[in-house]
């Protein structure tokens, strides 16, 4: 089975920056990405609809014969990794927002979380929130249009800039350290944010962290793909191929698939 591909599934194009972490880290495990792009945003829908389509990207990856799925969707995460641990014998990787971190390590008591609002409004944020940052103020903010204007392949448009200056102006004023991301889309928006918010605020996302908690599984389970052949890295998307081609800096195929 090692030689068998790692799935990753997110609601678009943001889970890129997850599989870019993990092929980064674990460079010969061969990957297929699946970007439910038609569907996006996840984090604007309900939970049986998320759980219903997370299944949905579950079922697919394992009719591809993955080894191991990962989440790459805080959204999907948050309201249906447990359903799909339940129902699935293969291992799963989740991701959600990195309070934990942030919460350990201000200085000013003060973090902020920009996320969408069907993460910031599931119970396992709410746990994770609660346990680790009850002392500090957390500034949440729905990072409405966002995760649209990325699918649209606007990045960096002058809209953007506008939208999330008016999201990031909550935080700014309440004086935060931190700054967590809480979906995969928002990475790309680093250089954006850096010009955006002051010097001494820190920003924190999970992509790393997810890449080593997939290679510690993969060991775990006796999954690692010990081959050094060239991996195959495929790319489906329902949406636009050419806007997660772009993100992926034109080096890889993305194929259209009707899902």
């Amino acid at each position: 089975m090692s030689k068998q591909p790692i799935g990753i599934f997110d609601s678009g194009v943001g889970g890129t920056s997850i599989w870019k972490e993990i092929h980064a880290l674990l460079p010969h495990e061969n990957t297929i990405y699946l970007a439910d792009s038609a569907n996006a945003p996840y984090g604007l829908k309900g939970k049986d609809k998320i759980v219903q389509l997370s299944i949905k990207n579950t079922e697919y990856l394992i009719r591809q014969e993955c080894k191991l799925i990962v989440v790459a969707c805080n959204t999907a995460t948050t309201n249906a990794i447990s359903v799909l641990r339940a129902n699935y014998d293969i291992p799963f990787i989740g991701i959600e927002p990195a309070i934990k971190p942030a919460a350990l390590q201000t200085k000013t008591n003060s973090v902020g979380i920009l996320a969408t609002k069907g993460t910031l409004s599931s119970e396992l944020f709410s746990k994770t929130s609660g346990l680790f940052a009850s002392n500090i103020k957390v500034i949440e903010q729905v990072g409405e249009g966002i995760v649209e204007l990325i699918e649209a392949g606007q990045v960096y448009s002058e809209t953007m800039r506008q939208l999330l200056t008016k999201h990031l102006q909550p935080m700014i004023d309440a004086n935060i350290d931190y700054l967590v991301l809480g979906c995969t889309h928002y990475p790309y928006l680093m250089p954006l944010l850096l010009e955006l918010l002051p010097n001494q605020v820190k920003i924190i996302d999970s992509g790393a962290a997810v890449a080593k908690q997939t290679k510690a599984v993969l060991e775990n389970h006796g999954l690692l793909n010990m081959q050094t052949d060239k991996p195959q890295n495929t790319f489906f998307t329902n949406g636009n191929p050419k806007v997660m081609a772009n993100l992926l800096d034109d080096k890889f195929e993305v194929n259209f698939l009707n899902f």
